[in-house]
């Protein structure tokens, strides 16, 4: 998900030959996320989302057929689950699903079955053991809650229909039933019927479309497993263009498919074209796109606050379709999230950064392979806060702020810096294979890293994702004095973790030469002696921005 900060874009006169590079340096500089703080329907789950994932439930695939009524604001839902139990006679199933819907039907394995609701879990039970492997089928009708961050929405574009969902972190079950757990990846099917005008979108790829009266169902099936939250509907009085896109390593044509209103059409052409050399640059970077069979697409939908990434059909807010590509950035994160969340995917909500950090981290990687490294660093730049809203890891209701998102994204710079850029490509390659289509946490993040760097890192993610709070505050003052520059480095957070840290320090001579030299930090209070070769005109500590530090100069003698 990518929550967007408005900014009104500052156009500045420039000369033909720099206005590309430019657009990119300005949108990476205005790449600010405002803090996303939840409101109603979300301060009750806090509990949840800060708490390890588990349920006596194992979903194999959902089949969804679900039609939209526009006018009422309701839905008819017909669902089949396939599931296996994990207990032993284990006589009682508890689903997430909003208590709100009339049900008319409910079975296991063909014959109806008791149920109880219990705050939005609707409860089977049974006097005998279902049995290992079960089919669930419930079909339900009623007007879904729009809680969260916008679960489900009957909304209207141009007066015109177009309903669409949204479901992290956890309100898929306010319009299916479902185990609505991050964990429990299942296979999908998805029928949507509305009316014959609409078009009507959903993860995987379209296998069928039908007509009946003045109704037609488009049906969708995922070939990789899923998370409920990236489960997805769209349906509306859509445009479609396609592109193609040839994978890295089998050389397979996947079909793009894009989808936005016909106002919007032009304006996405440009916007959209991105894509195919973004695919590739992940693909060369982390590991094949993931979901070749399925294909990838965006949508337009109508969110205020920017994009959702669900898996393999981004939605796009109406308002960054532009035609001046002035939100590649949200482009490019949500298709870095179908690496970095939608494949690898977190094992509770308190490890969340490691889908925004890394898909924000992303982002710079992108500018960098388009423009080079002074695109990479000035990404990074618009990224640095002082971040004191409390440790990375965990963040609770904070999980959609900054903190999660840009520190997450310092983090992954920073490790890049203490392991180099071999190892620290190797380490996101084999964590993405290790782990694709599967569930990771951060210490599983962390062994990969220790297992290819040989480098014990319980130091680095202790400060900078468990425990520490703020940012390295860092006075530094030099003399030089018979070629020696005597460096003092105070840190001065306020926070009682003491960093430890490498600081590489650019020794500019007055001749226009300079020298870059690494030292290791681990006090409060560090005063180092450098041998110079001739007269200095400056010194620069982290000079190619690597460090999550704020540098204060006190006391120059040159």
């Amino acid at each position: 998900m990518k929550v967007k900060k408005n900014n009104k874009i500052l156009v500045i006169a420039l000369s033909v030959a720099f206005v590309s590079i430019t657009i990119i340096a300005i949108v990476a500089f205005l790449n600010w996320q405002f803090v996303f703080t939840f409101s109603d329907g979300l301060s009750d789950i806090k509990e949840k989302i800060s708490s390890e994932s588990y349920t006596d439930i194992d979903v194999l695939s959902y089949h969804i057929n679900l039609e939209l009524n526009s006018d009422e604001q309701t839905i008819n839902g017909d669902v089949l689950i396939k599931l296996k139990t994990k207990q032993q006679n284990q006589n009682r199933i508890v689903l997430n699903f909003y208590d709100n819907f009339r049900l008319s039907t409910v079975t296991i394995n063909g014959k109806k079955t008791d149920y109880t609701y219990d705050d939005n879990l609707l409860i089977l039970n049974n006097t005998r053991p279902f049995g290992k492997e079960i089919e669930l089928r419930i079909i339900y009708s009623g007007t879904p809650k729009n809680v969260g961050l916008g679960s489900f929405n009957f909304g209207k574009y141009k007066n015109k229909s177009l309903v669409y969902s949204l479901n992290e972190p956890v309100f898929a079950s306010t319009w299916f039933p479902c185990n609505d757990d991050v964990t429990d990846k299942a296979f999908l099917k998805m029928s949507i019927t509305n009316d014959s005008s609409m078009v009507s979108i959903s993860n995987g790829k379209l296998i069928d479309m039908t007509i009946k009266g003045s109704k037609k169902t488009y049906t969708y099936v995922s070939e990789y497993p899923i998370s409920t939250y990236l489960v997805a509907l769209y349906s509306g009085q859509y445009k479609n263009f396609k592109e193609n896109y040839i994978s890295v390593d089998s050389k397979d044509t996947m079909l793009i498919n894009y989808y936005v209103t016909e106002d919007k059409l032009d304006e996405a052409k440009i916007d959209f074209s991105i894509h195919v050399e973004a695919i590739k640059i992940f693909s060369e970077l982390f590991g094949e796109y993931p979901f070749l069979k399925d294909g990838y697409g965006v949508a337009q939908f109508l969110w205020k606050y920017g994009a959702m990434e669900h898996q393999t059909i981004t939605g796009i807010g109406s308002d960054y379709i532009s035609g001046l590509k002035f939100h590649t950035s949200i482009l490019v994160h949500e298709l870095a999230h179908h690496w970095w969340g939608n494949a690898v995917s977190p094992k509770s909500w308190k490890d969340i950064w490691l889908n925004e950090g890394f898909s924000t981290y992303s982002e710079a990687l992108y500018y960098e392979k388009k423009t080079g490294v002074k695109s990479l660093q000035s990404t990074m730049l618009s990224f640095k806060n002082d971040f004191e809203d409390g440790p990375l890891y965990n963040p609770g209701l904070k999980m959609f702020s900054r903190l999660v998102y840009d520190k997450g994204a310092w983090v992954l710079h920073m490790i890049r810096r203490e392991l180099g850029d071999e190892i620290f490509f190797n380490v996101l390659r084999n964590y993405f294979i290790h782990y694709k289509y599967k569930n990771a946490n951060t210490n599983d993040f962390i062994k990969i890293c220790e297992k290819y760097s040989g480098k014990n890192l319980s130091v680095f993610f202790d400060q900078w994702v468990y425990k520490g709070v703020g940012i390295i505050n860092l006075d530094y003052s030099w003399v030089n004095k018979n070629n020696v520059v005597k460096l003092k480095i105070k840190q001065t957070q306020g926070s009682d973790i003491i960093y430890r840290f490498p600081l590489d320090v650019e020794i500019k001579y007055s001749d226009g030469e300079a020298d870059t030299l690494s030292f290791s930090i681990s006090q409060k209070e560090t005063e180092l002696n450098i041998p110079v070769r001739k007269k200095i005109m400056d010194l620069v500590p982290d000079p190619e921005s690597w460090l999550l530090a704020t540098f204060n100069p006190q006391n120059i003698e040159k």
